[in-house]
């Protein structure tokens, strides 16, 4: 039997995609209950859906608590969307997106300007939807 405080609660409310230099930034946007159980479901989710992806960077606030990811990428793309989420004030959500390299390097300033222009476009793309 499941109980009520082990069942996870994520949903995507919002997903998009970003070309740049032939690379492909796929940004997705998940309303969450708790950052330890929901945001590995959405890691999973992401490894599985986006196998040849180099990178799967996210930042995630629910409450007082917040986390983020660069997973190895350059131009710290994990702070880059937590300064969204805070811009925003999107306090319960996720944003995950993972990069498929396209073979062009974009340097650190392209790469955070590429997280950042993926993870505007969810967001804005959710906000516009559910005003």
């Amino acid at each position: 039997m499941i109980k009520e405080s082990e069942i996870m609660v994520v949903k995507e409310v919002c997903a998009g995609k970003l070309v740049v230099r032939k690379s492909k930034f796929y940004a997705h946007l998940y309303k969450i209950d708790n950052i330890t159980g929901d945001v590995e479901e959405v890691s999973k989710i992401h490894n599985k859906k986006y196998k040849k992806a180099a990178h799967h960077c996210y930042a995630v606030r629910c409450g007082e608590d917040s986390d983020q990811r660069n997973d190895g990428e350059v131009g710290s793309p994990g702070r880059v969307l937590m300064e969204l989420l805070e811009e925003y004030n999107l306090d319960g959500y996720m944003i995950m997106i993972s990069r498929k390299f396209g073979g062009i390097k974009l340097g650190q300033g392209g790469v955070a300007r590429a997280f950042r222009d993926a993870g505007r476009g969810v967001i804005q793309a959710y906000l516009a939807d559910n005003s």
